[in-house]
C-alpha cells in the first residue's frame, strides 16, 4: 500500500480528482491512502495567515516556511517519508519512468505551490523531489499534483481491473501506444484495420509494433533520440 499527504492552500481543488475512477478504486480496496492537509490550519495568528510579500518588492504573495514547516513535521513525527515533492514548473519533468519509480514507494508528501510559489527555504531544506507536469504556469499544484497522484495509483498491483493494460500504455517502452478500435468494425466507410480482425496474434502484435513505432517517429521523435 502507498500514502499520499498532499498540502495544498486549497484542497477543494482537489475532491474531485481524488474521489472518482481509479484513484476512488485503489483507495477504496486499501491500496492507497492519500490524504489531503489544509495549510491554512497551520497559519500564523488568530486569521491563519499562510502567505506573505516577497522580500525584494516583486509583485505577488508567497507561501510562508512556517506553516509549511509545521504540517510537514507533524507528518514526519508520525512515520518515514521516501520523498517530499514539490509541484513547480521548473521541477524535474513528470514522465513515465518517473511514475513507475514513485509507484514503488511506501510513503510521500506532496506539496502544492500557489501564488507567486514557495519560500524558497522550503526548497532547500525540506523537499527531496521537484516535479513539473509542463513549460507553463497554472494558478497552483493542484492539478499537477492531482496529475501525479492519477500517474502513480493507476500503477499500483490492482487499482486496474486488467493489469497488463497499464503495461501497454504509451511511454510504458518508450514508444506512443498503437490506435485502437472496437465495434462496428465498420462505421461510416471508416473500416478497422483488417490485421485486428485476422485472429492471428503475430500479425497483430507485428502490426502494433510498427504503428507505435510509426506515431512515435511522428509525434513525439525526441523519445527515439537513441535510436540509429
Amino acid at each position: 500500500m502507498i500514502r499520499i499527504d498532499i498540502l495544498s492552500v486549497v484542497p477543494e481543488l482537489l475532491e474531485s480528482p481524488l474521489s472518482h475512477s481509479i484513484v476512488k478504486r485503489a483507495s477504496d480496496k486499501g491500496l492507497a491512502e492519500i490524504y489531503v492537509h489544509n495549510i491554512r490550519e497551520y497559519g500564523r495568528g488568530a486569521y491563519r495567515q499562510v502567505d506573505d510579500y516577497p522580500f525584494g518588492g516583486e509583485a505577488g504573495m508567497v507561501l510562508m516556511i512556517e506553516p509549511i514547516f509545521n504540517i510537514i513535521t507533524k507528518l514526519k513525527a508520525e512515520r518515514d517519508y521516501d520523498e517530499v515533492i514539490y509541484m513547480t514548473p521548473d521541477g524535474e519533468m513528470l514522465d513515465q519512468p518517473m511514475a513507475n519509480r514513485l509507484s514503488c514507494k511506501r510513503n510521500m508528501i506532496i506539496l502544492c505551490g500557489h501564488y507567486k510559489g514557495v519560500d524558497h527555504r522550503v526548497r532547500e531544506n525540506l523537499v527531496t523531489m521537484e516535479v513539473s507536469i509542463g513549460n507553463y504556469v497554472l494558478s497552483g499544484g493542484e492539478i499537477p499534483a492531482a496529475a501525479l497522484v492519477d500517474s502513480i495509483v493507476r500503477l499500483i498491483p490492482g487499482a486496474i481491473g486488467d493489469e497488463m493494460s497499464a503495461l501497454s500504455d504509451s511511454f510504458q517502452d518508450e514508444l506512443l501506444a498503437p490506435p485502437v478500435y472496437t465495434r462496428p468494425a465498420d462505421f461510416n466507410g471508416w473500416r478497422v484495420p483488417d490485421v485486428l480482425l485476422s485472429g492471428n496474434p503475430k500479425l497483430i502484435d507485428e502490426w502494433r509494433e510498427r504503428e507505435s513505432l510509426e506515431r512515435t517517429k511522428k509525434l513525439r521523435p525526441s523519445l527515439l533520440k537513441g535510436e540509429d
